[in-house]
């Protein structure tokens, strides 16, 4: 039986762009683990009022997560990760998971209008979806994220798709 080569999928996509979507619908489609952070976040963190405690609790999860993802791709398993690769740091961190395993990788880039996500995270603060939400996010709560929200660039050597 011939070695199989696994796959790390992630996205980067504005605050309700439709990411946990598009990671749910790749984990089906490729037979792959799918790792939320935002399900991480609600069932371990203490209490998450503030972007600083949000960025708190994302390191220490991410710090189990890791070598996590790095196990799962070396045993040949492809895994969706769930998160906001939405900086150029925060997509150097899954690139050392990739390369860690050496493991193929695609960024699937989600190029949602601004207007378009804050119209998809208002409905989302008020249906409250399981798995799609863990806190409610205010109109400058969202304009205070966004504006961290880089887009990934050719320079940065990634497999991109875009969706």
């Amino acid at each position: 039986m011939g070695e199989r080569k696994a796959t790390l999928h992630f996205i980067s996509g504005r605050l309700a762009s439709g990411k946990t979507t598009l990671a749910r619908r790749l984990a089906d489609q490729e037979g792959a683990v799918l790792i939320c952070e935002d399900l991480w976040l609600t069932k371990l963190n203490d209490g998450i009022s503030s972007f600083e405690d949000y960025l708190k609790w994302s390191r220490r999860c991410r710090s189990v997560m890791g070598p996590l993802v790095i196990q799962m791709l070396e045993a040949g398993t492809s895994v969706v990760l769930d998160f906001a690769g939405n900086t150029p740091s925060e997509r150097k961190w899954v690139r050392s998971l990739f390369e860690t395993a050496q493991a193929k990788h695609v960024l699937h880039y989600l190029d949602v209008p601004e207007g378009e996500c804050l119209a998809r995270l208002k409905v989302r603060n008020q249906t409250k979806p399981e798995g799609l939400y863990f806190a409610t996010t205010s109109e400058d709560d969202f304009f205070a994220i966004a504006r961290w929200f880089q887009p990934p660039t050719t320079e940065e050597g990634f497999s991109v798709s875009l969706e």
